[in-house]
């Protein structure tokens, strides 16, 4: 019942494998991969094959990386709504009431919203068959690469399914997700880079410590996600969708969050007890008094308590101990925002429609532009306070640091950029909640799309200056994503001594104006699309 009689895998597996769009993203991977190695293939007509050429391991450490950047980004997304969606669809407790055991239901889950991804995986190993001729890699280190994968996809899959059993909500179970599958990913991309002169001992690691760990991790999750589900404590429908905060405030273990106190009050204002002002703007009221709190205060603890942790070391290195790494701090503060930002607005509209409710809030005096408003700036007051925790260590190593001081003008282009990314991946999701119909598929296209205007850029230049290096113009792309505008705010090199980052500050206004186009754009579609709605209800 565990594996070949399993009715959740095997349902599972057909309603995936056979969408549409499981075949679309097979094709464009593999067509991207393919391109990948056809531009980064040597030129040369006469290669020595003696010498250990170093483009067979180039080729083979960029197929790495992007499946492990594939893997870690996309096993959250797949497996994170596992058993939420269950959940969101009222099919949790018949899921439950089956005589399925408790173990084959996570296994099920787990197996089936990986293979996808495995199958990606695996699709990609005969273009890496074709840089064995190269030379300079082992078909040893081609298996041990696609072991290493797998093994952290499982990992990153136990972790999502995991934290999907201890929510509501997949927008909630995803971002949680993410804060602890991309720390884990990025320290094992350190390691395998840091080995990357030891060759037979990566091998050795990939082996023997990876498999390991993999165990250590994914067992005891295993078993906690399976016991859950034989003594579920959030089983039954009768009033219990309804969060009462009060008595999660009292059960609450951590953080606690009170909003008659500074900060919980600047994004958790107190309850209204009083009529509402005339002329204000009563979308604008309810969601930021009642929907925030909609998903628990669990997910908030968690994403603050993460955040916080892997804020403490990374601030004591790069603010203080090596200020001219101060950009990197930053890109994770921009990161960090990336994944929050569109928990509170990707649900915005869709929310509306899977309640039923979104023809009655367009037959209401109110305009467009006042729902739209309301429910972004809303959205974006909690991710931007959020946000802010992580950036005044910032402002607090410039009171403290002298090195800074003579840089203000580069402070001052720091939390600049974070604030109107905030904003920008805010309207993204809720331009993605206008467009589409469901929140978790708001969710998935926000994340994508996010992906691909803010990281592409980054990979497309480092790509190019190891492959396409006589392109002049190549650089000045990383104006798409912010993480190439903080990096390329100039530091003074003689208050930071030896360590010259020399910028290009044009590259920044060039970030800002196309940030500031690209939100008037999507508000000016998003209150076309209203007004289309509107006129059709009315």
């Amino acid at each position: 019942m565990y594996l070949r009689e399993n009715p959740v895998l095997q349902r599972e597996l057909l309603v995936n494998l056979r969408m549409h769009r499981a075949f679309l993203l097979l094709l464009t991977y593999v067509t991207l991969l393919s391109a990948v190695v056809l531009f980064a293939w040597p030129s040369a007509q006469r290669m020595d094959m003696s010498a250990n050429p170093e483009e067979g391991k180039t080729l083979v450490n960029l197929i790495f990386l992007e499946q492990y950047l594939l893997a870690s980004l996309m096993a959250p997304s797949f497996a994170a709504g596992a058993i939420t969606g269950e959940k969101e669809r009222k099919s949790y407790e018949m899921l439950l009431a089956s005589p399925l055991r408790p173990g084959a239901i996570v296994l099920g889950k787990l197996l089936a919203s990986l293979t996808h991804l495995a199958v990606l995986i695996f699709c990609s190993l005969p273009i890496v068959m074709l840089c064995l001729p190269l030379g300079g890699v082992s078909l040893y280190e081609v298996l041990a690469v696609y072991l290493a994968v797998i093994l952290s996809t499982i990992t990153f899959g136990m972790i999502s399914l995991a934290a999907s059993s201890y929510f509501r909500r997949t927008s909630s179970s995803l971002v949680v997700s993410y804060l602890l599958v991309l720390p884990l990913a990025l320290a094992g991309l350190f390691f395998w880079q840091a080995l990357a002169s030891r060759p037979t001992v990566r091998l050795l690691a990939c082996v023997t410590v990876l498999p390991a760990t993999t165990i250590a991790i994914c067992g005891p999750l295993f078993i906690a996600t399976s016991r859950r589900l034989l003594h579920p404590p959030d089983v039954g429908s009768e009033g219990k969708e309804v969060v009462d905060e009060e008595t999660e405030q009292r059960e609450a273990v951590g953080l606690i969050i009170q909003r008659d106190r500074f900060p919980d009050n600047l994004f958790a204002p107190a309850k209204r007890d009083d009529l509402l002002a005339d002329g204000a703007n009563p979308i604008f009221d309810k969601e930021m008094r009642s929907e925030i709190f909609a998903q628990g205060t669990l997910m908030l603890r968690v994403v603050i308590m993460v955040s916080m942790a892997l804020a403490v070391p990374m601030m004591a290195g790069f603010l203080f101990f090596w200020p001219d790494q101060a950009p990197w701090y930053v890109s994770y503060t921009i990161l960090f925002n990336m994944l929050v930002g569109p928990v509170f607005s990707a649900g915005s509209v869709t929310s509306e429609r899977e309640r039923e409710t979104l023809d009655l809030l367009l037959v209401t005096l109110l305009s467009p532009w006042q729902i739209l408003w309301g429910k972004l700036v809303s959205a974006l007051r909690v991710a931007t306070v959020l946000t802010c925790f992580l950036l005044w260590p910032l402002v607090l190593a410039c009171g403290l640091v002298s090195t800074y001081w003579p840089n203000w003008p580069s402070i001052l282009g720091y939390v600049a950029t974070v604030l109107l990314t905030s904003v920008t991946t805010s309207t993204l999701a809720l331009f993605c909640s206008v467009v589409f119909r469901k929140t978790s598929v708001a969710m998935m296209m926000s994340y994508l799309l996010m992906a691909i205007l803010f990281l592409t850029p980054i990979a497309v230049v480092e790509f190019g200056r190891g492959v396409l290096s006589d392109v002049p113009w190549l650089d000045r792309i990383s104006f798409l994503s912010p993480f190439g505008a903080v990096f390329s705010l100039p530091l003074n090199h003689r208050i930071l001594g030896d360590h010259v980052r020399v910028g290009d500050p044009m590259i920044w206004y060039s970030f800002v104006a196309f940030d500031l186009t690209l939100i008037v754009a999507l508000i000016v579609v998003m209150l076309w699309l209203f007004k289309v709605r509107w006129r059709v209800a009315s």
